[in-house]
């Protein structure tokens, strides 16, 4: 994988209300050209384009503006990253998006150095492997961690319920009637949420719940992914091969991304004989239960 693709994997999915269109979106800029992802949850488009391209383009849309395409790449980076990070844009820039089926105009519009500036950013279609890359094989990295998760939390509720259980045969008593809970019951608590939650939770809408909770994880499972990829490369694995360029796009070698995520977030290994959604949890004895203190996957 080569840095402008581990740069735009590992960026977070960015929710976009334009005025025609409801959007997911992530970029990666740097001087040398810039990598741009979008997706309506009917399609994903695609751009990747580098620093000569960057400036045959400015020429053809700003003929009165003459500057070296890093200032280019500089001010579209200042006009996008407010944008996905779903704050005002600078310059009153203003943005529309045109779209079929086999390909995406996000269109931009701001001043540059006084004068009018456009951009028109020409995405195609996404290969399926770029898409893979980007959605599937995250999403199914983070299902796992949230599984893993899952059974970890249903473990420590039945640890509580045996503390507290300790409390009581030792006398103590609640203070507050209020705070009493029942003993944690996996199974029904599966057959409940699946009734009167699930709906709501899985209710993907126009995307903007999936931007706005999970991208942390996301961040995590992609920088994962990433570290994996590596490995294999370094030792020669053949499997390795799966991370080629989808989109056969030469471009410049850019920087690596702003901060990734730490992989100690990212998603483990399921564990053996999982069962059902959660698992079955064997329930702990007290006395050889040593309770360590567990860190959460969005903290």
């Amino acid at each position: 994988m080569d840095e402008v693709e581990q740069g735009l994997l590992v960026q977070p999915w960015a929710w976009l209300q334009l005025a025609e269109n409801s959007l997911l979106a992530k970029a990666y800029i740097t001087k040398q050209g810039y990598a741009l992802l979008i997706s309506d949850l009917q399609g994903v488009w695609h751009e990747q384009v580098d620093a000569s391209v960057v400036s045959q383009r400015a020429k053809e849309l700003n003929k009165r503006l003459t500057a070296p395409p890093e200032a280019f790449l500089s001010h579209l980076d200042n006009l996008l990253r407010p944008l996905l990070k779903n704050i005002d844009c600078p310059g009153k820039a203003t943005f529309s998006c045109d779209h079929g089926a086999e390909a995406l105009i996000l269109r931009v519009r701001s001043e540059l150095s006084g004068l009018p500036f456009y951009w028109n950013f020409h995405c195609i279609l996404a290969s399926p492997s770029l898409v893979s890359q980007h959605l599937i094989r995250p999403l199914m990295g983070m299902s796992l961690a949230l599984q893993c998760q899952a059974r970890e939390l249903a473990t420590l509720l039945r640890m509580k319920d045996l503390e507290i259980q300790d409390y009581q045969e030792s006398g103590a008593t609640l203070s507050r009637d209020r705070l009493k809970t029942e003993p944690f019951e996996e199974t029904s608590f599966l057959e409940q949420f699946m009734v009167e939650k699930l709906p709501e939770a899985c209710s993907v809408g126009d995307g903007r719940p999936f931007v706005t909770s999970l991208q942390n994880l996301y961040t995590a499972v992609a920088t994962q992914e990433v570290q994996v990829r590596q490995k294999l490369e370094d030792t020669g694995d053949p499997q390795a091969s799966g991370s080629a360029s989808p989109h056969g796009t030469n471009s410049q070698p850019l920087n690596q991304p702003e901060e990734p995520a730490s992989s100690a977030s990212s998603h483990p290994e399921p564990e053996k004989e999982p069962t059902g959604t959660l698992g079955p949890v064997q329930r702990p004895q007290l006395s050889k239960v040593k309770r360590k203190k567990l860190k959460g996957l969005f903290s």
